[in-house]
């Protein structure tokens, strides 16, 4: 609810408030939200290395209220605020803008030691050892993103009118006061959480070690048969209580690393420690053609709303509908999608493909990524009505409303909430279940990062975008005057590299291998959890 609270509206807050440019807020909200998204890198290193899950979530989630504080503190005292008189208000201070950027990249901060840790910490308190929280596990990031876009939606309901038309301060204070509130919740719970014990001191050591040692063998043969590379006895994982990942024939030439008779002056890698590092090289390839889907959902808190404003919210003869507030059908849907796809879907796929996913982590991917080229489409669709619109009657200005309803927006949001219940789901699930086993909350950064990056990259092509088509007497295609820009384009532009994106994904997901690892340890031996490797239907390997 509070970081929602903020994003779902800040474009309005920079423009209206700060008096800020269409282009330079959309740059703006990008940036901070990027880094919201992009810190946890920095916060899940610091739990798989040092803290651990729960400290490292306590230290950023003070962090983070510090920083709603400080917002709040930003938005209601009249000193820190710009002043206003009938309606019309002066341009802020330097000293202004800088507590206001201050306070948001102070949350950002808070941001990256609560976003990898809280959800994985989570998924922690299921024992893998156990089949029958085992069975529950696989539910639980569902459920995870259900509650949370249960706070999304009364931020985009209900915070959101209350900063247009009850004030600002009170529109950050709420979520503060409800972020303290989750807090004490939290904390009550205390004395039965289950805390995962690291198994290695430095996590990520091996994916430098691994590569460094495999250079450093690269004259050397690999034997024709996996067997004969170095790995310890399965007596030593059951000891140590490590999980053995066993070996996948991709990334090859890593595999010299764990030669026995090797140059590097060292004992050689593990066949473990070699697949771990390939199971983060084969996360890349798919973390790549995430970004600009991410790119897409950024635009729900940016050129929808600015969209939206231009078109007639009128609900009754007095209610405007805020145009931020339809990102609350992007959460309905959500909310509607996810148990039908848990309690229907899943059992019904189950029946289908014996997979207790119902279908496997990629082909849910690609489902998403699918919807989202639609809702992408509908988006370019819905522009070249609203320009047709503006032609016919001869608008020009930059305040004037299209007699265009601002439901007309709507099926682009309910798609895209319908792709996340597939794709921001599905890839939170996906980098968590093949992360290697200490690097867990590092692992799902990916899914965090990605969104980061994919904002900043649409920072980058709004700005680069303005400046190549604002040329002469050319129209740009994104200026502050969106009765007299082309939008058009710039959608047409993104459904374009989202189809071709779709393809890269298709291709990457046909060359991606599951992890394989012991799973299970008794008396009698060791249980493997192993992949077939065959194709399925969509070209996804299952």
């Amino acid at each position: 609810m509070a970081f929602y609270g903020i994003a779902s509206n800040l474009v309005n807050y920079l423009t209206t408030q700060l008096h800020e440019d269409t282009v330079s807020s959309v740059r703006n909200v990008n940036s901070w939200s990027g880094s919201a998204w992009i810190t946890p890198i920095l916060g899940a290193y610091i739990a798989d290395t040092y803290l651990g899950r729960f400290w490292t979530f306590t230290v950023s989630s003070l962090i983070y209220v510090m920083g709603m504080i400080m917002l709040t503190t930003a938005v209601s005292l009249k000193s820190l605020k710009p002043t206003c008189t009938n309606g019309i208000c002066n341009k802020a201070s330097t000293s202004q803008v800088a507590f206001f950027y201050i306070s948001l990249y102070t949350i950002a901060l808070g941001a990256g030691g609560t976003k990898p840790n809280i959800s994985t910490f989570g998924a922690d308190q299921f024992d893998d050892f156990n089949p029958h929280e085992k069975e529950l596990k696989v539910s639980f990031f569902n459920w995870w993103m259900f509650s949370s876009f249960l706070g999304a939606l009364f931020a985009t309901l209900g915070l959101v009118y209350i900063q247009e038309n009850l004030g600002w301060g009170l529109g950050y204070g709420v979520p503060t006061v409800g972020l303290l509130v989750s807090l004490v919740v939290f904390y009550l719970g205390t004395p039965i959480y289950r805390h995962k014990v690291r198994k290695t001191k430095s996590p990520a050591r091996d994916l430098i070690q691994v590569p460094v040692t495999a250079f450093k063998n690269r004259k050397l043969q690999l034997p024709q048969n996996p067997c004969q590379l170095h790995e310890h006895e399965p007596q030593y994982y059951i000891n140590s209580g490590k999980r053995q990942v066993h070996y996948t024939p991709i990334f090859r030439f890593l595999d010299k690393a764990a030669v026995k008779d090797g140059n590097s002056g060292r004992p050689p890698c593990t066949v473990t420690q070699v697949e771990g590092t390939k199971l983060v090289l084969g996360m890349m390839l798919i973390w790549l053609v995430t970004l600009v889907p991410s790119t897409i959902w950024a635009q729900i808190n940016t050129l929808f709303v600015k969209q939206g404003t231009t078109l007639d919210r009128s609900l009754g003869s007095s209610f405007q509908i805020p145009a931020a507030s339809l990102g609350s059908f992007v959460t309905l849907s959500m909310l509607i999608s996810v148990p039908m796809y848990d309690r229907y879907f899943v059992p019904f796929m189950r029946r289908k493909t014996g997979n207790p996913r119902g279908i496997t982590l990629l082909q849910r991917l690609g489902i998403g990524f699918v919807i989202q080229v639609i809702a992408i489409a509908i988006a370019y669709a819905v522009e070249v009505r609203r320009m047709h619109v503006i032609r016919v009657h001869q608008i020009t200005g930059p305040k004037q409303i299209v007699p265009m309803n601002i439901f007309w927006l709507l099926p682009q949001y309910v798609l895209l909430g319908i792709a996340d219940v597939f794709n921001a789901i599905g890839l939170l699930e996906f980098f968590y279940d093949q992360s290697p086993e200490d690097m867990q909350s590092l692992g799902t950064t990916f899914f965090t990062s990605g969104i980061g990056i994919g904002n900043f990259l649409n920072s980058f092509l709004v700005t680069m975008v303005d400046k190549l088509t604002d040329r002469g007497e050319h129209k740009s295609w994104i200026g502050d005057n969106l009765n007299d820009s082309h939008l058009d384009y710039y959608y047409g532009f993104l459904l374009v590299i989202s189809t071709l994106n779709l393809g890269a994904f298709i291709w990457a997901s046909s060359k991606y291998v599951y992890k394989r690892e012991t799973k299970e340890v008794n008396e009698g031996g060791i249980e493997m959890d192993s992949k077939a490797l065959e194709i399925s239907p969509l070209g996804l390997q299952v």
